[in-house]
C-alpha cells in the first residue's frame, strides 16, 4: 500500500496541517483577512472560505463511500466557485469558527470508516475514481499549503518528508501533461529517487535542489534563482 493510501500514516499527517493552517488562522488580525494571500486574485479570507468548503467537499465524499449513496464534492464548478465568494464575506470570526468546526466535523467522518469504507471508490472534483483511502490525502495538501498561503509561518522545508515526496509525484505528473512544461531530471541531493519532468522523458538537464525547495517549486510556492517559470499545476 503506498503512502497516500494508508490513513495511519496520512490522518496524523492530516492532523498535523490542520493545526499548522488552524494556527496560521489564529495569528491573523481581523483586518489582515482582506489583505491578498499568496494565490493571485484571492484574499486571505478566499483562501479560507476554500478550505473550509474543501472539508464540507471531503465529508460528502466520506459519506458516499461509507453509505454507498453517490455525493459528489461540488454539484458543479460554478456551485464551488460562488460557495467560494460567499464564504469569503462572511466576518473574520464567522470564518474563524466555520474552519475549525468544517475540520473537526472531517476528522469524525473519517475516523468512522471501516476497512470497507476506506476501499470503497468515489470521485474527485475532476472525476478520478479513488478510493475514500485517498480523501486525507487530498485534505493533506489543502490544510499544508494554504496554511502557507495565508501568511502561516510554516514553510515546505518543514513538512515531513514524506508529504514532500507526495507533492512531487503529484505535480511532476500533472506539470509533465501541460503545455510548456520544460524538460527536467529532479534529483534532489537529500532523496534517493529522482522525478522526470517534462515532455522529454529521462532528456534533460539534473537539478540537484533539496527536495522541499523542488516542491516548493512545483507548487508555485517559490521561484527559486534561475530555474524556469511552470505552468500552474492544479
Amino acid at each position: 500500500m503506498s503512502e497516500r493510501h494508508d490513513p495511519e500514516v496520512t490522518l496524523p499527517w492530516m492532523r498535523d496541517g490542520t493545526t499548522w493552517f488552524l494556527d496560521a488562522l489564529e495569528s491573523l488580525e481581523d483586518h489582515e483577512f482582506a489583505h491578498p494571500s499568496g494565490l493571485p486574485g484571492w484574499s486571505r479570507a478566499h483562501v479560507i472560505g476554500h478550505v473550509a468548503g474543501n472539508a464540507e467537499a471531503l465529508i460528502r465524499l466520506t459519506s458516499w463511500a461509507d453509505t454507498g449513496v453517490e455525493c459528489p464534492m461540488y454539484e458543479s464548478r460554478e456551485q464551488r466557485n460562488s460557495e467560494i465568494e460567499s464564504t469569503a464575506a462572511m466576518t473574520p470570526g464567522e470564518l474563524r469558527r466555520l474552519s475549525v468546526d468544517t475540520a473537526a466535523a472531517l476528522d469524525r467522518a473519517l475516523g468512522g470508516l471501516d476497512e470497507r469504507g476506506w476501499t470503497a471508490t468515489v470521485r474527485s472534483a475532476l472525476g478520478r475514481v479513488i478510493p475514500a483511502a485517498e480523501i486525507p490525502w487530498m485534505r493533506i495538501r489543502e490544510v499544508w499549503l494554504h496554511a502557507i498561503d495565508i501568511g502561516g509561518t510554516v514553510e515546505l522545508g518543514s513538512f515531513p518528508a514524506g508529504i514532500v515526496d507526495l507533492l512531487l509525484d503529484d505535480t511532476v505528473a500533472a506539470l509533465s501533461a501541460r503545455d510548456g512544461c520544460p524538460s527536467l531530471i529532479l534529483a534532489p541531493a537529500d532523496r534517493a529517487r529522482t522525478w522526470v519532468l517534462g515532455p522529454e522523458q529521462d532528456n534533460g538537464p539534473v537539478l540537484d535542489l533539496p527536495a522541499a525547495v523542488l516542491a516548493g517549486w512545483t507548487t508555485g510556492r517559490s521561484s527559486p534563482a534561475d530555474l524556469p517559470a511552470l505552468p500552474s499545476w492544479i
